[in-house]
């Protein structure tokens, strides 16, 4: 079930209200709508599935070497604080038969991170979706990202970044693959 904008808009309202502020004035009069609709839109990965972004847009290719998509911009909201986090997403896996549209990863990556989230779990979907819709015999996944609720709040630690990783497949089980993985991301 899709989100209902207008009772968003009327619960931002609210919050205004109990912020301290006029939701009447001139500048927040159209505040409500833009945050129910910036909101839809930044929660819009609960609304798809990696069925539907793939779209059966593999291609037949015998392959065995690695393909590696690497600095994936992604946004998304830390679901402790409802604040964004940001950063870049690294992918990389071994196909035997297809291999997907290159475009495919990052709708993959966009579809997680449009989701309130923790970047350990969404590093975790990123690389299980990969691995079972590619038919991957080994999947790497890093994600490095800013939180602003470490910057803005709390312990407001402006230059720190998280790194999560998730390795299946070839690249847990085989150091030369996982080795390889990062190399080809940290160039």
């Amino acid at each position: 079930m899709e989100p209902n904008i207008a009772k968003i808009e009327d619960l931002v309202r609210k919050l205004l209200v109990e912020l301290g502020e006029d939701p009447d004035r001139e500048g927040l009069l159209r505040t409500p709508k833009r945050v129910a609709e910036s909101l839809v839109f930044l929660t819009s990965g609960y609304w798809l599935d990696e069925k539907a972004i793939l779209n059966k847009a593999f291609f037949s290719q015998k392959m065995d070497s690695m393909i590696v998509v690497k600095d994936i911009e992604l946004y998304s909201l830390c679901e402790h604080h409802m604040l964004p986090f940001y950063g870049r997403c690294h992918v990389g896996y071994i196909c035997k038969e297809k291999v997907p549209g290159c475009s495919k990863v990052a709708r993959v990556v966009d579809m997680f991170s449009r989701r309130l989230q923790i970047q350990e779990r969404l590093t975790e979907q990123i690389s299980y979706a990969v691995q079972k819709e590619f038919n991957a015999d080994g999947v790497g996944v890093m994600i490095e990202a800013h939180h602003l609720c470490m910057m803005m709040r709390g312990v407001q630690k402006q230059n720190s970044m998280l790194v999560t990783s998730s390795v299946l497949g070839l690249f847990r089980d085989n150091a030369a693959t996982r080795h390889e993985f990062l190399s080809h991301i940290s160039k």
